[in-house]
């Protein structure tokens, strides 16, 4: 019989020492899986599960409507519509220069500039969008959402877009929308904006952004791998703006455009008892939906660079010698300072000499014996140089600001400015040099330095007619919610008060309806048949022409940036006005034969609308 060891014993004891080995290693092994999970779950489980949240949910705004803009009559004027945006998450592309060239064969973007934004945005907001293509046709949305699913990290957002109507109408006042500044993001009243919203820039998108604007929503949405939307978890609901009613009547502004079309100019029409601006247009103009859509840089510099300075609201910025029509500021002056007897007969035989220089009067051979209301019918220079002299450039320049020029009227939606009244002390402070008497007697006829807006021109006119009254112009009716609630509503706002002696202005008021209404008035263009106007032309030189030049020169053959500006100011009825006119049209020429038949047109318009 042969020996052998006992085996089994040995394997048993190196087996048991194994097995108490991996006893040992799979405890630790469940430790370490224990001490993380605890780790994951309890130290850290707060964190992990927002960033899980975040991986299958997606936080969207919801941006509100803009407020709508309406006309007095409740013409909406400027509304909203859907615009489509293409955009891309940098976080979920897979290959961007394949990505690009996908969209590239879909829709027409700038490639260079969207794979530059895309690789700024991934280093430093990947999981926000970059909108690389604003207002997708029908066509170019039809084939990025057929193709959608094959492009990873591709979106499309649908935003509301601001749409005006009627393009280029009241452009000035109502005024257009721009990307947000940074300066305006550190501002209180836009604290509702973010980083590339379109806010109010000018105008009455401006001065009311505030209630435009609305509040802005939110959305929680779970969507699956490739981007898509799944379902809403949560929704807050966008607040519309508040809506914005004007004061002006669509069918008399779209009228004044017309009447300025292919003319660079303003016309201006007021309420005389109220302040309520009824129309309001600037030419040339410009189109606000080509800012909602987002200017570039070309389209820009073309606006800046046009030399008929579309962006400029004339009625309220552009500065202007008032020509004749400061011959009314003379009238008032020297008959409140007592300087002018209204009977008082004065020869003009068409020129005065002072000092040895002529002074010549616009008709040549003058006017005859001519008296106070002769000479604001027919405009007689040669009276109002005279009249000029005897009152003083110093009195003058008192009672044009005591009658509202040289200052702002208050009507904020834009640039205003304040026009120019000049006395002897702006003289010596502004150019080092005293005062000339040749320089009183231009200032009379409303040349020289005197400059003034037609927003200025329109409110004289209309206080001398309501009683000396000088009320803030205003363009807003009203503003209100979707919920009827009234936020404003327009008040009448007095600014100040002549305080001249009625019989003064009532012997003014006689001769500015004798210039439309008598024979040889110079706005007779302008009378109606069944309404008494009243009213005042002006022709305002923009370069002075030597006499044998003036007279030798027919104004077509002068250059365009020398004729002289056409002025109109006027009222209707005389008797209890309902309407007061401003009407410039630059380089018109005279004031009588260009500007009045446009008054005629606008008056007609508004009477046979108001009182059928």
């Amino acid at each position: 019989m042969v020996w052998r060891p006992d085996f089994d014993t040995i394997e048993t004891e190196v087996y048991q020492k194994r097995l108490t080995r991996l006893t040992y290693l799979v405890l630790i092994v469940f430790g370490v899986l224990l001490v993380r999970l605890w780790f994951l779950q309890i130290i850290n489980g707060a964190r992990y599960r927002i960033q899980s949240e975040n991986n299958r949910i997606d936080l969207r705004d919801v941006l509100p409507f803009r407020g709508l803009v309406f006309d007095r009559n409740g013409q909406l004027l400027v509304d909203n519509r859907p615009s489509f945006i293409l955009g891309v998450i940098p976080e979920d592309i897979r290959e961007l220069d394949g990505l690009i060239g996908d969209l590239c064969r879909l829709v027409e973007i700038d490639s260079l500039s969207a794979k530059r934004r895309t690789k700024e945005a991934l280093k430093r907001d990947p999981f926000n969008p970059v909108y690389i293509k604003k207002d997708l046709t029908r066509d170019e949305l039809a084939r990025i959402e057929t193709n959608i699913l094959s492009m990873p990290g591709v979106i499309i957002e649908a935003k509301p877009k601001r749409h005006y109507l009627y393009s280029t109408l009241a452009a000035h006042l109502i005024g257009y929308l721009g990307e947000i500044d940074r300066e305006q993001l550190n501002r209180e009243e836009y604290r509702e904006n973010k980083p590339g919203d379109f806010v109010g820039k000018f105008g009455i998108e401006k001065k009311w952004q505030k209630y435009l604007n609305g509040v802005r929503g939110g959305q929680q949405v779970e969507i699956d791998a490739t981007g898509r939307r799944l379902r809403v978890l949560y929704q807050k609901e966008a607040e519309p703006g508040s809506n914005i009613y004007l004061t002006i009547d669509k069918d008399l502004q779209m009228l004044a455009e017309k009447a300025l079309y292919d003319k660079a100019g303003a016309i201006v029409a007021m309420k005389p008892g109220s302040g309520e601006i009824l129309a309001m247009a600037s030419s040339p103009a410009f189109d606000p939906n080509d800012f909602a859509k987002g200017m570039d840089k070309k389209g820009w510099q073309r606006l800046v660079s046009n030399p008929y300075f579309p962006l400029q609201n004339r009625v309220i910025s552009g500065q202007y010698p008032p020509g004749s029509l400061f011959k009314v500021v003379i009238a008032l002056a020297g008959l409140q300072e007592g300087v002018i007897d209204p009977n008082e007969k004065i020869f003009c035989g068409g020129s005065y000499s002072l000092k040895g220089r002529e002074y010549r009067d616009w008709k040549k051979g003058g006017h005859g014996y001519v008296d106070l209301h002769r000479a604001l019918v027919e405009s007689c220079d040669i009276y109002f140089y005279k009249m000029g002299q005897k009152i003083g450039i110093d009195t003058i320049a008192r009672y044009a600001k005591r009658l509202g020029f040289n200052c702002k009227t208050g009507l904020q939606i834009g640039d205003e400015k304040p026009g120019l009244i000049p006395d002897k002390a702006w003289k010596l402070r502004r150019w080092n040099a005293p005062w000339e008497q040749g320089e009183t007697l231009s200032v009379a006829v409303g040349q020289s330095f005197t400059l003034t807006t037609p927003i200025q021109i329109v409110r004289f006119m209309s206080a001398l007619f309501n009683g000396g009254i000088l009320f803030r112009p205003q363009v807003t009716n009203w503003i209100g919610r979707r919920n009827k609630e009234t936020i404003f509503e327009f008040k009448p706002d007095v600014a100040g008060h002549w305080g001249l002696k009625k019989e003064n202005m009532e012997l003014v008021k006689r001769a500015l309806i004798g210039v439309v209404n008598e024979l040889h008035g110079t706005g007779k263009r302008a009378k109606l048949d069944k309404i008494r106007v009243a009213g005042k032309t002006g022709t305002a030189q923009v370069i002075a022409l030597p006499q044998e030049e003036e007279e030798s020169v027919q104004e077509r053959e002068i250059p365009y940036k020398f004729r002289d500006h056409a002025w109109f100011m006027a009222v209707a009825p005389a008797e209890n006005p309902e309407i007061a006119l401003a009407i410039l049209v630059e380089h018109g020429g005279m004031g009588g034969v260009v500007a009045a038949p446009i008054a005629k047109d606008m008056f007609e318009s508004y009477f046979n609308k108001v009182k059928p």
